[in-house]
């Protein structure tokens, strides 16, 4: 397997496609080249341990930073939506939780579907994340645990063909982070949404995704593939480590 392995390459239409894209800092790769299609309707898990590049990947595919080579190449009208670990609002600005919510609503508004409809489907996007209890709170004044509950909300109402997460359940509980995957898979379900999300809890990224990019800057290597074969790479087992697991071997 080559330092930019890929383990699988599917068939279908791509929304957005990854070509020999390297990313980093000041013209420095983080990583090899990576190669990747997001096709319609799937969960994408993307892992590694901090600092081996997963955010500036994700920064690189929204277009904020310029690849050090290759490209990124979406499909024309992409609707597009971003989750970030954390999200700022100027202190002075007096959004509602809800008011963030109905952000996402913007996009879907149309002469044939009127405002009139937005209040419901932000209290239904607010229920189904856990958030209806402080949905009439400032958006500043909650935690991160209960801003991340928001930003999914927003993410329900705004129905993207693609949803990048970026750990989107740090803040929170083994209980919350788990009722938030499932509620993100049944989005993806729902509405044939493509998930790409970073996450650390393994349990989770096996439970759910279907395919893995593993990033390990100290072997030089990203793996993309089915999410069983990733986890039991060797690759993989020098990051997450059991008894008698070896370093940088590649199988």
């Amino acid at each position: 397997m080559s330092d930019a392995a890929r383990i699988d390459r599917g068939s279908d239409p791509a929304l957005l496609r990854c070509e020999r894209l390297q990313v980093g800092h000041s013209g420095r790769a983080l990583v090899p080249a990576l190669d990747l299609e997001l096709r319609a309707g799937e969960f994408v898990a993307v892992v590694g341990r901090n600092g081996t590049g997963k955010t500036t990947w994700f920064r690189t595919v929204l277009g904020l930073l310029a690849p050090v080579s290759g490209r990124v190449i979406a499909r024309p009208g992409l609707r597009l939506s971003y989750v970030p670990q954390r999200i700022q609002l100027d202190p002075l600005y007096p959004a509602l939780a809800r008011d963030v919510v109905a952000m996402g609503v913007e996009r879907g508004l149309s002469f044939i579907s009127p405002r009139l409809r937005e209040p419901a489907l932000v209290h239904g996007a607010l229920e189904r994340a856990g958030a209806m209890a402080y949905a009439e709170r400032p958006f500043r004044s909650l935690s991160e645990g209960q801003k991340q509950r928001v930003l999914l909300a927003r993410l329900c109402v705004a129905a993207p063909e693609l949803a990048l997460l970026d750990e989107p359940t740090s803040a929170m509980d083994a209980v919350a982070e788990r009722e938030a995957l499932s509620m993100i898979d049944g989005l993806r379900r729902e509405q044939a949404t493509s998930v790409l999300v970073v996450s650390h809890y393994l349990g989770l990224v096996r439970e759910f995704a279907e395919r893995v990019v593993l990033f390990d800057s100290a072997c030089e290597t990203v793996l993309v593939g089915p999410t069983d074969e990733v986890l039991a790479h060797a690759v993989f087992q020098r990051n997450y480590p059991r008894p008698g697991g070896d370093a940088c071997e590649t199988h």
